[in-house]
């Protein structure tokens, strides 16, 4: 278990000294884990809600703060490029994404044209599209989690796999804690993240 959480502190500092210098994305982080956090608790109840608030909130504001707000030049921080920190990602890095949220942004232009999703639901069944929607977001999300926890043992090990799926399903939780104060920076007009260059010290 000591192994399992060190691993785990490790990814989460990987993540955060790596991908998270903007302020800007810091906060629009605070916005994802809040909505994420929303949908954790709806899951239970209504998994068609969840599955929304999960893609069109948490997930858009996540990955727009990484593709448009994070700076992608030389990190002086951690004496890194960008193509090398894309290379070492555990998880899902900015080319992975695109391929993950095609599929996301496409599953409703198919759907529209085929609404029993090539057979998957019953034609005339009653079920709205938007909650057609739901459910084949949610389950994109759902296979994109395993697909490359799975893809992790193959290339690393299990516990890589099993710490970054951990990791994953933490991370609003973390993210909370870390980026709670990111707007009051923003505001103050500090774009990019001071404290890291101490933390990395």
């Amino acid at each position: 278990m000591k192994k399992f959480l060190a691993a785990l502190k490790t990814q989460r500092w990987d993540d955060h000294r790596y991908y998270h210098h903007s302020r800007i994305n810091q906060t629009l982080h605070l916005v994802s884990a809040l909505s994420f956090l929303t949908a954790y608790v709806l899951v239970f109840t209504d998994p068609v809600a969840a599955a929304l608030i999960g893609w069109l909130a948490a997930m858009v504001s996540r990955q727009v703060g990484h593709f448009f707000f994070e700076p992608k030049d030389y990190d002086e921080v951690n004496q890194a490029t960008h193509e090398y920190k894309e290379s070492i990602k555990v998880g899902y890095n900015l080319k992975r994404k695109i391929v993950l949220l095609s599929v996301w942004a496409l599953a409703p232009v198919v759907l529209y044209f085929d609404p029993t999703l090539f057979g998957v639901f019953v034609a005339n069944d009653g079920v709205s599209f938007v909650q057609k929607m739901g459910i084949v977001w949610l389950t994109i999300g759902v296979g994109g989690l395993l697909f490359r926890t799975f893809h992790l043992f193959y290339l690393k090990d299990a516990q890589t796999g099993l710490v970054w799926l951990t990791k994953i399903l933490t991370d609003p939780f973390h993210d909370l804690k870390l980026y709670y104060k990111a707007p009051l920076h923003l505001l103050r007009g500090e774009l990019i993240d001071p404290a890291l260059h101490k933390q990395h010290a």
